[in-house]
């Protein structure tokens, strides 16, 4: 797992997260976020479409490209879901 990825959890707040997002996407072009859970991946979801109508105005549009990854949270071995966003 990427250590500069966005973590989020089922507690993170959707706008803050939604502007890391868009903060990342105009720096690099490409930000990682990573979860673990359901309510964790509601969260990242709605922040990216959050952040996708902060960057429209700009004439940036994003995607976002799913995968799973392993992630080790306190010594346990766990399946985290990897969304990679990226401009297109």
């Amino acid at each position: 797992m990427d250590e500069n990825a966005i973590k989020v959890s089922a507690r993170s707040g959707v706008a803050g997260v939604a502007g890391a997002i868009a903060g990342v996407v105009r720096e690099k072009k490409e930000a990682e976020i990573q979860v673990i859970g359901a309510g964790a991946l509601n969260q990242a979801v709605k922040a990216i479409i959050v952040a996708r109508g902060f960057l429209a105005p700009e004439g940036i549009d994003i995607c976002c490209i799913p995968s799973f990854a392993e992630a080790s949270i306190s010594g346990e071995d766990r399946t985290a879901i990897r969304l990679v966003i990226r401009t297109r």
